[in-house]
């Protein structure tokens, strides 16, 4: 008698095809390298972080994945398909988009024109704008992320942070561009954000992970590890690891990206305390302009003022009007007993003011001149022998800059805007240092778009020249930030002063005991 034994067959289901692959990328720019065999996996429905130093090669892959950077080698899949991104258009076809870390709205637009710019649709009807469909349909994406931002806004006229949330709204419309879900690429959002707003952006990341894929890129590891899934890490333009963020540290990410432990609180300590705050180095009485008003703020030789405040506060604009780039209507001001002329910035650099401000790209950089003209921009004289310019001194004199400021660049001839965001800031900050004749020193969200090394080393810095005994106005990166770096805290509201605190070693506030001044 024969039995037929019928032996269940285990058929293991295949693994889903990821939403974006990476295979090998290579780009190579004169003297560098900016990847080097690139691999990279985007899963269906997840939110991957990506890390890596300043110039290790995170803006280049980026830009690659949206067509504005051909690779020149390697392969990009979407869904399994193997595809060529030649432009935006392409990749946003593909259901690939992006907002960058350097805003790309119109500003003379409004904002709902923006957000419709390049799918207009039913907005549009023979060639003449349908304004209220418009405005309806920019509203639709605004109300995802629970903005409050009037849509027929003019975009100039809006906040840095307002104009990050058009971004991200703008964004959004790839779910009608495309027929896939879409991978959405974040670079830097956070980055001039306050905690409610942050809040209110990861609960939209949230949700966009149950209908797309989304690569999160920030310099605030807490942050990754706290929206992201997974985080994919970056060293010298090579892939050197992926990491789960259940139950990781900042340190282990940061071991990852430069092979040593560290953590994001190197500014704690203290900072250099004045010997003698009876005599400021500046003083700023009753100092008025359309933002601000009544605005008293006394700064001692060697001491770092943090000025706080959310966003409408009047802070960056009371910065600007210190540096003479925002009119004031009354007040006065005196720096190193004299009075300071306000007019416009040459008179305050003549008078010893430098200024880095948060808006690199637009204010602080000429993106196609070199490295060493950026960096010599408002000191010409510090490469000059006697009236001619010396080209052997201001080699000297820069490469001294690059080398002690850790600046990556191929060369000092290099065209600024070739630099990755942090870099660049880093030749902006040179600028002010390299006559060494600074007397007040006005810094707006200097580590914006940093890392933890290159944070560090602007830490360091600070702490340097109060130590020397230059006066530091600080818009920090964030409250830990402030308070940490700050020897005293000046909070602001409603474009006034309200309240003056003392930030001693050992006895700092915490970010709760502001954020109940700010408000």
């Amino acid at each position: 008698m024969s039995i037929d034994l019928q032996q269940e067959q285990t058929v293991s289901e295949p693994a889903p095809v990821p939403a974006l692959e990476v295979r090998g990328l290579v780009k190579h720019y004169p003297g560098v390298k900016a990847l080097d065999g690139v691999d990279l996996v985007v899963r269906q429905h997840e939110v991957l972080g990506l890390a890596g130093e300043n110039g290790a090669g995170k803006s280049t892959l980026l830009k690659a994945l949206v067509g504005l950077v051909r690779p020149d080698a390697g392969e990009i899949y979407v869904r399994g398909e193997r595809v060529r991104m030649r432009s935006v258009v392409e990749a946003a076809e593909n259901g690939i988009g992006m907002v960058f870390q350097e805003q790309s709205l119109v500003p003379n637009l409004t904002a709902a024109e923006n957000i419709v710019l390049g799918s207009e649709g039913p907005a549009v009807r023979r060639g003449v704008y349908r304004w209220e469909t418009m405005r309806k349909m920019a509203q639709e994406q605004l109300d995802k992320i629970g903005s409050d931002i009037n849509p027929l806004a003019r975009t100039d006229s809006l906040s840095f942070a307002d104009r990050q949330m058009v971004e991200i709204a703008k964004l959004l419309r790839i779910e009608q561009r495309s027929q896939h879900p879409p991978v959405i690429i974040l670079d830097e959002p956070t980055s001039v954000l306050e905690s409610k707003e942050i809040e209110t952006l990861f609960a939209q990341v949230r949700r966009l992970r149950e209908f797309a894929s989304v690569v999160f890129v920030s310099h605030r590891l807490d942050e990754v590890l706290d929206v992201c899934d997974r985080v994919s890490v970056l060293r010298g333009g090579q892939s050197v690891g992926e990491l789960p963020t259940a139950g990781a540290v900042p340190a282990e990410l940061h071991r990852m990206m430069i092979g040593s432990t560290g953590s994001d609180d190197h500014y704690h300590g203290g900072g250099a305390q004045p010997a003698d705050r009876s005599e400021p180095l500046l003083s700023v009485r009753g100092m008025s302009g359309a933002t601000f008003r009544d605005v008293d703020l006394d700064v001692a030789p060697g001491e770092i003022v943090g000025i706080v405040g959310v966003h409408g506060s009047g802070r960056e604009d009371v910065c600007r009007a210190l540096f003479g780039a925002e009119p004031t209507t009354a007040g006065e001001v005196t720096l190193d007993g004299k009075r300071l002329d306000l007019s416009g910035t040459r008179a305050a650099c003549a008078a010893g003011i430098g200024y880095v401000p948060a808006e690199r790209k637009t204010e602080g950089m000429v993106g196609p001149m070199s490295v060493a003209d950026n960096m010599v921009l408002t000191k010409q004289g510090a490469r000059c022998t006697g009236p001619l310019v010396s080209p052997r001194k201001q080699a000297t004199l820069v490469d001294r800059w690059i080398d002690r400021l850790s600046i990556r660049t191929p060369h000092r001839g290099t065209a600024i805007q070739r630099l990755s965001g942090g870099n660049q800031q880093k030749v902006v900050l040179a600028r002010w240092l390299i006559a060494g004749d600074i007397k007040l020193l006005l810094l707006d969200h200097p580590t914006r778009g940093l890392d933890i090394g290159a944070r560090s080393e602007v830490y360091r810095l600070m702490r340097e020249l109060a130590g020397n005994g230059v006066a530091t106005v600080l818009l920090a990166d964030s409250l830990e930030e402030a308070i940490g770096m700050s020897d005293r805290i000046v909070v602001m509201s409603d474009g006034r002063v309200t309240q003056h605190i003392d930030c001693p070693a050992g006895a700092k506030p915490t970010p709760l005991d502001l954020v109940k001044e700010m408000v």
